[in-house]
């Protein structure tokens, strides 16, 4: 199902847009995506981009359905579409405010819910 993912004919799990990182970047990218990741990848057909700084964040991140971008050291602005919705979010609890983000929008489902609901299509 990777490859039909990776092509956009099938979602079956959470899609995360990076950017690769530079000398911009305001967090540690990897393991706050590998947080991120943790936190929301079992939401089939949700787009959620983690970008390091505002200069190409928004502009990379312009296909998401939420985006984590770093605005000052500590800080974090959340996005719906190409839209912020919530700025200066503290680092140390913004993996969260994207949880309560996504449930916002009606795009949360339980972990246990979407494992019960791939188990019923492989029946």
């Amino acid at each position: 199902f990777s490859l039909l993912q990776g092509c956009r004919m099938r979602n079956t799990k959470t899609e995360f847009v990076s950017c690769p990182s530079c000398g911009r970047t305001l967090f540690d990218l990897q393991d706050t995506t590998a947080m991120i990741q943790e936190s929301t990848g079992h939401l089939p057909g949700v787009t959620v981009a983690v970008m390091g700084c505002i200069v190409n964040g928004p502009g990379e991140m312009a296909d998401a359905d939420f985006g984590y971008v770093g605005t000052l050291p500590g800080k974090i602005d959340l996005y719906y579409g190409k839209e912020v919705v919530r700025k200066g979010i503290p680092e140390d609890s913004a993996v969260e405010e994207l949880v309560e983000l996504i449930k916002e929008y009606g795009m949360w489902k339980d972990k246990e819910e979407e494992e019960s609901e791939v188990e019923a299509v492989a029946a």
